[in-house]
């Protein structure tokens, strides 16, 4: 078997000639994403590291240099490297998980799987660079074989499982969007990475950048040795981990610091029992200390605390210090009370079975976000379900019971309806409205082949043609033209563009806290549905452009909550700015379909002739064939009625302020689901 410093050469992807990978030992200033990478190596039981940070802060160049340092791989061939296997964004799921081999299939008759990129990353690394905008789906699937270590295939006829162990590391630039909490939750380590501001950092990476640059093989080989010997220790962490002790004080340990922290599920439990271990195993021990606990707790329990798409993930020192104090008491009070008995009664699991093994028990208690399954969550996506509605009040996520929550007003605690496009879309990641789609669900078949086969298709298409291809009693005769592809249907993410109005007439402090509200659950239902949003505000002489669209929303709520008010109501610029946004996108994501949301009591009175042309400039999003809602703000004895006419000339939705805030949200839901909203009287 080859040593570890043979594999410090290979690479997954072929190098250029003369090409070597920037070592892993002379990276500067990322020891925490290091030891991150290291424990998941150690123990891929961990379940992978997410990676969140800005960007030039060398996240991708850690990860491939991980690779080599993994031990090589035995298998029928012999001994080969470990792989690095990158994933696109735009990868489909057959080329992830594999598919039927039609060349077989038509070739020679049989029925055969060709594998897909899991199989490739076996005993390797997978790397998914911006997983954030991956497609949900996907994202599942990677997960649950990250989790499970295997790859179950039921599809086209073809039923199929094979092994799939590999690191699994997600990189992102949470400026370009989150991942749901749900998914967070599924990655088992994440590190925030930034770049230093110690100007002694700096000058270390620039210097060995500008090194590695004029001569790669030479600074390479200047790293060999420590390379090497990282290498050969996480070889011998690998050997080590299975026998380390975790004695019931540490798991007790482990358990009371995840209960202070409020965490949902067990997964957290498991995770951190997983990575203390494996740094135990890293700095040669024998057993887990409290130590090895604590930076466990640092590397696992951060994004586990976000339920909320708005709240920001992390833990401070301070909260730490005062969970691991509390936790060192809970030890030490049970090792001076031991109980009478180690095992669990009934009444303490609600269901226990002494049959199963304590994983097993941990997971017979866990919400389906949190299954270790090989199934994926079911978090209502319109995949499985079209009609199904959001996961509850603000996307089914509820507050720490050790403190509260900043960010959204109560008001925002109301799920709003789902609108929708109209019409079939092109299929832009996401889950609000139809769409043509790789990952839904399939409605008939096509010529297009791309999205997969479709065997009653083919087998239609090719029947009228036996006799004359001289079929008699053996098997079906095919050829190229028969083949048809499975039409799907999903959904797509759009561009949401809200317009508020935030003039002197909407500046009452009830008022705007009740409008503040209502954008802020709308943000929330497109974080679900993984829109894109921009944020318009109309106020003075002039709108405002306070957020370019994006898809990271808490940067959206961020900016509203600084929101400016008062003044004169200029309708009109606030629209043509939303249509000067809308017609600027369709040419840079022309997949991504629009939406315009107005919040407005419709007192038009900014410019000359206000109210005219305001409906002008409806009208002309009208006939640029941009959805759009009205969301009448007007209040008081006289109503004037001015929004419903906007809503008119737009020719869209329109509901009033009320039925976003108030107790008629039910309603409004499902008033949502599936077909427009309300049309103005």
């Amino acid at each position: 078997m080859p040593s570890p410093h043979s594999l410090t050469g290979s690479r997954a992807r072929p190098a250029a000639d003369g090409e070597a990978g920037f070592p892993f030992s002379a990276v500067v200033g990322q020891e925490r994403l290091q030891l991150a990478l290291i424990l998941c190596a150690v123990h891929p039981g961990i379940g992978g590291v997410l990676v969140r940070g800005e960007k030039g802060t060398a996240k991708s160049t850690v990860v491939r240099a991980l690779a080599h340092l993994l031990p090589p791989v035995v298998d029928e061939t012999g001994a080969r490297p470990a792989r690095l296997v990158e994933l696109p964004v735009g990868a489909t799921e057959d080329r992830v998980v594999g598919s039927l081999d039609l060349e077989r299939v038509l070739r020679d008759g049989e029925q055969a799987f060709r594998p897909g990129l899991l199989a490739a990353a076996h005993h390797g690394v997978l790397y998914v660079d911006e997983v954030n905008l991956l497609h949900d789906h996907l994202v599942d699937v990677l997960l649950d074989a990250a989790a499970m270590g295997r790859v179950h295939i039921e599809r086209d006829g073809v039923s199929h499982s094979h092994p799939a162990r590999f690191v699994l590391v997600g990189t992102m630039n949470p400026e370009e969007g989150e991942l749901r909490p749900q998914l967070l939750d599924r990655f088992g380590l994440t590190v925030d990475v930034a770049a230093s501001r110690n100007v002694d950092v700096r000058m270390s990476v620039v210097r060995r950048r500008l090194d590695y640059e004029a001569d790669p093989a030479g600074f390479a080989d200047s790293y060999a040795a420590a390379d090497r010997a990282v290498a050969e220790r996480i070889l011998g962490a690998r050997d080590r981990v299975a026998q380390v002790l975790l004695d019931d004080g540490e798991l007790r340990r482990i358990a009371a610091l995840c209960a202070a922290f409020d965490v949902d599920g067990m997964r957290a439990d498991l995770v951190v029992a997983r990575t203390a271990t494996a740094h135990a195993a890293w700095r040669g021990a024998d057993a887990v200390t409290e130590e090895d606990v604590r930076i466990a707790a640092e590397l696992a329990l951060p994004h586990r605390r976000r339920r909320d798409p708005f709240d920001e993930p992390g833990i401070s020192e301070d909260q730490l210090d005062d969970a691991m104090r509390d936790a060192a008491e809970e030890v030490e009070r049970e090792a001076q009370s031991p109980s009478d008995t180690d095992e669990l009664s009934p009444n303490d699991t609600g269901e226990f079975d002494s049959n199963r093994s304590p994983e097993e028990q941990s997971g017979a208690n866990q919400s389906p976000d949190s299954d270790d399954s090989g199934q994926a969550p079911d978090d209502g996506s319109p995949d499985d379900d079209p009609d199904s509605p959001p996961d509850g009040p603000g996307g089914g996520q509820r507050p720490s019971a050790r403190e509260g929550r900043t960010g959204a007003p109560s008001s925002a605690a109301a799920t709003p309806p789902r609108w929708e496009v109209p019409g079939i879309g092109e299929g832009a990641p996401g889950r609000r409205s139809r769409a043509e789609s790789r990952h839904g669900r399939v409605v008939r078949s096509s010529t297009d082949t791309a999205t997969g086969l479709h065997l009653l298709g083919t087998i239609f298409a090719a029947a009228p043609h036996q006799r004359s291809r001289g079929r008699g009693d053996g098997p079906l005769k095919l050829v190229s033209e028969d083949l048809r592809g499975a039409y799907r249907e999903g959904r797509e993410g759009n561009l949401v563009v809200f317009v508020v109005d935030a003039s002197g007439s909407m500046a009452a402090r009830d008022r705007l806290s009740a409008v503040t509200g209502a954008v802020v659950a709308l943000l929330r239902d497109a974080y679900q549905r993984r829109d894109k949003v921009a944020v318009i505000t109309v106020r003075g002489q002039d709108a405002e452009l306070v957020l370019p669209p994006t898809s990271s929303v808490d940067i959206a709520v961020r900016r509203l909550s600084g929101m400016r008010t008062g003044g004169k109501t200029p309708l009109a610029a606030g629209l043509l700015k939303a249509r000067e946004i809308v017609l600027r996108e369709r040419v840079r994501d022309p997949r991504r379909r629009p939406m315009l949301v107005l919040l407005t009591d419709g007192r038009a009175t900014g410019g000359v002739d206000p109210l005219p042309r305001a409906r002008a400039a409806a009208a002309q999003l009208a006939n640029d064939a941009v959805t759009s809602i009205v969301v009448d703000c007007e209040r008081g004895m006289i109503r004037l009625g001015l929004a419903a006419e906007l809503a008119r000339e737009l020719r869209g939705g329109y509901l009033r302020l009320a039925e976003l805030t108030g107790d008629s949200v039910a309603d409004v839901v499902r008033a949502g689901s599936g077909r427009p909203a309300t049309r103005a009287a």
